[in-house]
């Protein structure tokens, strides 16, 4: 499956944004969605993962609450809604897709991913 993320920007802190990850190639509701992000000289980063059909989602530390995630299987898309935006969410990120049966925080659980999109948040 290829996937394609988009959305990302700059926004203030407090501010809002949903990235969008458009899926092609493969039945898109046989994949876990993931979404992982890289801030500049940081360790890659668990930020969410949403099951096949939306039933359910896990986040990464302190995520919960200001994230939340959910998937279009109609429109093979999948969303990372960020909300009351920190300087510390500043970074890329990436979605991605898992065959693993639950949601998994590890990156090697996922077969595809997107080419990253960049989040700015100004203080």
């Amino acid at each position: 499956v290829q996937l394609q993320a988009s959305g990302g920007g700059l926004v203030q802190a407090g501010g809002s944004l949903r990235l969008s990850c458009a899926a092609s190639g493969r039945t898109f509701n046989n994949y876990i969605m993931g979404w992982f992000r890289r801030a500049p000289g940081k360790e890659r980063e668990f930020v969410a993962a949403l099951t096949r059909f939306g039933g359910s989602a896990i986040f990464g530390d302190s995520l919960k609450g200001r994230f939340t995630c959910s998937r279009d299987n109609a429109k093979n898309t999948a969303y990372l809604q960020m909300d009351n935006l920190k300087p510390e969410d500043t970074a890329v990120y990436y979605c991605a897709a898992s065959q693993t049966p639950v949601p998994r925080s590890t990156s090697t659980a996922y077969d595809y991913w997107g080419q990253g999109t960049l989040v700015t948040v100004s203080s």
